[in-house]
């Protein structure tokens, strides 16, 4: 049976999770803390990986094109080439403008820590331009790349709550809110995979943080 390794407090963990629940493809949770990762799979240390048959891939997003080609059954991805095209486009544009440009952010945010009000200036400024260019290929029509549900909502679930929470925290307001996120996030937890997938993270964060207490 296939192998998802790391933690479920990880966005990019979730991403692949949920990918797995919507697939139905059968799986098991191997819990692998950072500092406690087989680097021989991730030889970053990141999380997620996984140990499918034959060998091990890490990073999410190769993991998921794994997925799509290893269980077709069930695609998160359109048949036609352009339409595929787009929904990648989507993760690309969430995932290395929106998300990652967030993250640093995230240890004054959700961890205690400070940032320097030169990153956080610098970060609103990327942010400030990066929003409105997701925003205009953002379907949510109800889904994030028109009318079904694909790789992008996965993505999607698990990143835009952190960039709107954490800007809101930080900034002081949601620099999301201009896009009908909130209600696109309402429809997904209607869906029995993203409430599996958020009981877990809720769960897996308390432990997280409970483990990272002096």
């Amino acid at each position: 049976m296939l192998k998802l390794c790391g933690f479920a407090a990880s966005n990019y963990y979730n991403k692949v999770k949920l990918a797995l629940l919507e697939k139905n493809v059968p799986f098991e949770e191997v819990l692998a803390w950072i500092g406690e990762t087989d680097l021989n799979a991730s030889p970053l240390g990141k999380v997620p990986y996984i140990v499918a048959d034959g060998g091990t891939l890490c990073e999410s997003e190769v993991i998921a094109e794994y997925l799509e080609a290893a269980y077709p059954q069930t695609p998160l991805l359109p048949a036609d080439p352009l339409a595929a095209g787009k929904v990648r486009e989507l993760v690309t544009y969430m995932e290395l403008y929106l998300e990652l440009t967030a993250r640093e952010l995230y240890p004054e945010a959700f961890f205690g820590g400070k940032v320097s009000d030169g990153v956080k200036e610098r970060q609103h400024k990327l942010l400030t331009r990066y929003i409105p260019a997701f925003a205009r290929l953002a379907k949510f029509s109800p889904y994030m790349a028109g009318d079904t549900f694909t790789l992008a909502d996965c993505a999607a679930v698990v990143h835009l709550p952190l960039v709107s929470a954490c800007t809101k925290i930080i900034y002081g307001s949601d620099m999301l809110a201009d896009l009908p996120v909130k209600d696109y996030l309402k429809r997904m937890s209607e869906r029995p995979t993203v409430q599996k997938v958020n009981a877990d993270r809720k769960t897996n964060t308390e432990l997280m943080l409970s483990r990272n207490k002096p």
